[in-house]
């Protein structure tokens, strides 16, 4: 007999991967001390690659560093990455150079959180196939501090004007979850904690539906920037009915056909050096080995 499945587990949406934070950085060299020695990630050898800007390598995600006044992302961004011991020790090594600035790290049940320079916090937890799907370096979620009441609105939002799935949960404050690509979601979670103003940084995604979202914003004059044929963006999430303002970040969106679409990314193998140098081994995995295909 044929094994029934169930085929809207592997609906998607219109968006197909999430692909990039961006947050402003003052100093590129503390950024690489967080960001490639601290945390391990790579920074990307082919573009960006003078002192104004740098692109770290997450899997298939990206986090970008202009050079600028520093940009807070108001929640965390969580990020899957294997070994714990060898997180935490290399981001010791680096405590003492960032003495004086943002910078910490701690640890937690599930995951440690580090703190940059200038105060974006990131969650690295273990790769868990039951958590974050096959994802064994890369970005699964990011998530948003918003305020209290608008989570109901900002998972109607989304479905209707993006033509995301989104789902309302509850637990420790309420959570609009929207789903961006494979494993990959935007949170937004209630919370009654005073948050900063807006200062610019945004988030990117690509999308296959790429003219009916820009007509729906366009209608309620939400378009915040017209890049170039494959891009645009918006900044306002606004309740539906009212009208009424709810949150406010910048989302880059693509077309599938923009010529960056899953540009394969480089990632290194952290644990590699030049005293253990293993030929082969340098670079790292971003998905699980074969045998974690499917569990169902």
């Amino acid at each position: 007999m044929q094994q029934p499945f169930d085929r809207a587990a592997e609906d998607l949406g219109n968006s197909i991967h999430f692909e990039h934070v961006n947050v402003q950085v003052p100093d590129q060299r503390l950024a690489t001390l967080f960001y490639v020695t601290g945390l391990g990630l790579t920074r990307d050898p082919y573009l960006m690659v003078s002192d104004g800007n740098m692109w770290i390598n997450v899997g298939r995600n990206q986090f970008h560093l202009p050079s600028g006044d520093p940009q807070v992302l108001r929640g965390h961004t969580g990020i899957v990455i294997a070994g714990r011991a060898a997180l935490l020790d290399r981001l010791a090594s680096v405590a003492r150079k960032l003495e004086g600035t943002a910078f910490s790290f701690r640890e937690h049940n599930d995951y440690v959180e580090a703190t940059c320079p200038w105060g974006n916090r990131v969650r690295c937890y273990e790769p868990d196939a039951t958590r974050f799907g096959r994802i064994s370096l890369g970005i699964p979620y990011v998530e948003f501090e918003v305020p209290v009441g608008t989570a109901e609105g900002i998972c109607a939002f989304y479905p209707k004007i993006m033509g995301m799935p989104a789902e309302l949960k509850n637990g420790d404050g309420r959570l609009a979850r929207v789903q961006m690509g494979k494993d990959q979601y935007l949170h937004f979670r209630e919370t009654d904690r005073p948050q900063p103003e807006y200062d610019g940084h945004h988030v990117q995604m690509y999308i296959t539906n790429f003219s009916g979202p820009y007509r729906e914003l366009g209608k309620r004059n939400l378009i915040y920037s017209e890049d170039n044929p494959y891009q645009y963006r918006f900044r306002d999430i606004i309740d539906l009915d009212s009208g009424k303002h709810l949150f406010t970040v910048e989302h880059e969106v693509r077309s599938a056909t923009h010529p960056m679409f899953l540009r394969p990314l480089l990632n290194r193998d952290p644990a590699q050096n030049n005293r253990n140098y293993a030929h082969g081994y340098e670079q790292a995995a971003w998905a699980m080995q074969p045998d974690e295909y499917d569990k169902r």
